[in-house]
């Protein structure tokens, strides 16, 4: 938002780019949890563009995006997140959508020192070089602490209105967001890729260890964000919503999982993900009255409905909270 307000305020016409990657953070969850409902239901760069005044462009790049997850040339951050291929893969997209529109240069929002991998200053030669924008990537938050690029050099950007921030520290941006009269933004700390978070690449790592292989389609990456995920063997494993939200929104998946409800008490729907035998749906239903409102009762009615649509009645005693080991929870 601040880079691109910089270069609007010199009279540039500015158009905005989002990659849909199937990992962003405001895609879903925000919309499901109850304990999220009082968090604005945005997408972010719809907002951000609308605040701006100017046209956005969203691109999906889930399928292409996955050799950057699956095989980063520059490694994982501190969990599952390619940051520096992210960048890298990113700039190269919006450079194919420059040329192809008829733009000029690309800017991005980047300060140098802001993130340990993708923003220091030796590895910002290294996004422009391998994305193949070179000379045409510019960063207005922190240009004055690089070498000039093409735009600047060629007169279409006053480098004197161009910015030298650097560091972690947002007290430079939040000024200049006073300064631009923008008083509504996003957390500016980062927490919109899931590949970020410890607890979503556990499950993602999970996932791929179960498989025997390291591959994943969209609807897999998605699940991965919702519910509570537990694993009694290699074979299988439960998604249990934790409110009604999130039972609401695995219904949508049932019919391609067995799947559970608890018929006696409240309770939450839990789906089977893998190849369940009698004994393990059997286990999976005492986990399941576990998390119900039934939890201390001798007995708890469940019903199992199979991919087939087959239905058929379960009684069981409930797991007690000790009895479900703690390497189960994912």
């Amino acid at each position: 938002m601040l880079a691109a307000k910089t270069i609007m305020a010199q009279g540039i016409q500015v158009e905005g780019i989002n990659f849909y990657t199937g990992f962003c953070v405001e895609g879903h969850t925000h919309a499901i949890r109850n304990k999220d409902q009082a968090k604005p239901k945005r997408n972010n760069a719809l907002w951000v563009a609308e605040q701006l005044g100017i046209k956005l462009h969203i691109i999906d790049i889930v399928e292409e995006y996955k050799n950057v997850v699956l095989n980063p040339k520059h490694g994982y951050g501190a969990h599952l997140n390619p940051c520096l291929d992210c960048k890298i893969f990113m700039v190269k997209k919006a450079k194919e959508w420059m040329e192809a529109n008829g733009f000029d240069f690309i800017i991005t929002g980047e300060v140098i020192g802001q993130r340990p991998k993708s923003q220091r200053k030796f590895t910002m030669p290294i996004i422009a070089t391998q994305s193949g924008a070179n000379e045409r990537l510019l960063r207005p938050l922190c240009a004055k602490n690089l070498a000039p690029t093409l735009p600047e050099l060629e007169g279409w950007v006053n480098r004197d209105l161009l910015h030298d921030f650097t560091g972690r520290s947002r007290a430079p941006q939040f000024a200049l967001a006073k300064q631009f009269a923008i008083k509504d933004y996003a957390q500016p700390a980062g927490g919109c890729c899931f590949l970020t978070n410890e607890h979503y690449s556990a499950k993602l790592a999970d996932l791929w260890q179960a498989r025997g292989k390291r591959e994943y389609e969209i609807d897999d990456i998605i699940l991965l964000k919702v519910g509570r995920h537990i694993r009694p063997q290699d074979h299988f494993k439960l998604i249990m919503g934790r409110d009604e939200g999130e039972n609401n929104f695995l219904e949508g998946y049932r019919t391609q999982f067995v799947h559970m409800r608890v018929l006696s008490h409240m309770g939450p729907l839990a789906l089977i993900d893998g190849e369940p035998t009698a004994e393990d749906i059997y286990l999976s239903a005492q986990i399941l009255a576990r998390y119900s409102g039934g939890r201390t009762e001798a007995t708890v009615k469940i019903e199992v409905n199979s991919r087939e649509g087959v239905t058929w009645p379960l009684e069981v005693t409930p797991f007690a909270a000790d009895d479900i080991p703690k390497q189960w929870y994912i």
